[in-house]
């Protein structure tokens, strides 16, 4: 104890003990640094820093209890690392997210964000992990698109589940492929690139970003056109017209007889 007394009494004692602080305060220092620009070299393309971090608190505080304080999941939630910025946009966007309640899938909503917040948390969820980015505009520009072959495509890769008129249709355990009227061209576009429900997803091997534009041109086209025929009976095609045909047809056959039989009696 003497001797470690007669140490800290050394000339040289706080010179050391300065150069130990100065070390340490570097060495902290050169650490935050590494993280900044580490955070920062994971800043998405046409997002900011700032979008990044506003979006971490919109997530913390209307995200987190299901998916988990850094997007790993739980047993609530989905983990997010690697979605991309698209799928944000749109289960966000749509309204789907945050869910109202449990159940089968995720139902259709008014938005609880506004835009700007919107692309705020999918900045954040973007800068997590690589994946599908929000399309650029000249993909949902429809004045570029074929409809025509648009709506080759459609049937063929989407009409299984959505109906041929994109009216939408029932799956099985209470699932739904909702109807695409009134389905803003981004939503559209970012559905086909991440495969929200059970929707496969179409990647660019799949579907190119042009076919995709096309798709979209057929149903905007379509959605444009009305019901020029009268009622739409929820586009459901021949079946829903012929069983409206039939039933009119037996009910004025029927009601034709009574009138009969009771004018005659």
């Amino acid at each position: 104890m003497k001797a470690l007394s007669q140490k800290r009494r050394h000339p040289f004692a706080f010179v050391a003990l300065l150069l130990l602080g100065l070390l340490v305060t570097g060495g902290l220092y050169a650490a935050a640094t590494t993280v900044n620009q580490a955070q920062a070299s994971n800043v998405p393309p046409g997002y900011s820093t700032e979008d990044v971090e506003e979006g971490q608190r919109l997530f913390v505080a209307n995200c987190a209890t299901c998916h988990g304080m850094n997007a790993e999941g739980t047993d609530a939630g989905p983990s997010l690392v690697g979605v991309g910025a698209a799928a944000v946009d749109f289960q966000v966007g749509t309204g789907r997210m945050p869910m109202q309640m449990q159940g089968p899938q995720a139902q259709q909503k008014p938005p609880q964000f506004n835009d700007e917040q919107t692309g705020q948390l999918a900045a954040y969820v973007a800068s997590l992990g690589a994946g599908p980015a929000v399309p650029d505009d000249e993909y949902l520009d429809i004045d570029q698109g074929d409809a025509a072959r648009g709506g080759e495509l459609f049937r063929i890769n989407c009409a299984m589940c959505h109906n041929a008129a994109g009216a939408g249709g029932a799956l099985t355990e209470g699932k739904y492929a909702p109807s695409l009227h009134g389905v803003e061209a981004r939503h559209i576009y970012s559905a086909m690139t991440t495969g929200p429900q059970n929707m496969p997803v179409f990647n660019d091997s799949n579907i190119p970003p042009e076919d995709k534009r096309d798709i979209i041109t057929f149903l905007k086209t379509y959605e444009s056109q009305g019901t020029p025929g009268g009622f739409s009976l929820g586009f459901m095609g021949p079946v829903a017209e012929g069983l409206l045909i039939w039933t009119l047809g037996l009910a004025l056959l029927i009601g034709s007889m009574v009138w009969l039989t009771s004018r005659s009696s």
